[in-house]
């Protein structure tokens, strides 16, 4: 079970859904209006949730380490 829940697959689609919900968090307080302040804010959220997303796509999955041998 904990294999399944810090999978690459599992990693991917939670950061994909982050996205989303910032997305649609930052849309909904935008619609009732933001000042300029509150619009750096979500737009940091959403470019952070982004970034987040595309290291979890990008960072090399770790195939299991093995301890260095010292001479």
């Amino acid at each position: 079970m904990l294999k399944l829940l810090f999978s690459n697959f599992t990693a991917e689609w939670t950061s994909a859904g982050m996205v989303f919900l910032v997305a649609a968090i930052a849309g909904r307080f935008a619609s009732e209006g933001m000042n300029a302040v509150q619009w750096a804010g979500a737009l940091t959220a959403v470019l952070g949730s982004i970034t987040v997303a595309v290291a979890v796509r990008v960072w090399p999955s770790s195939g299991g380490l093995s301890a260095r041998e010292e001479d």
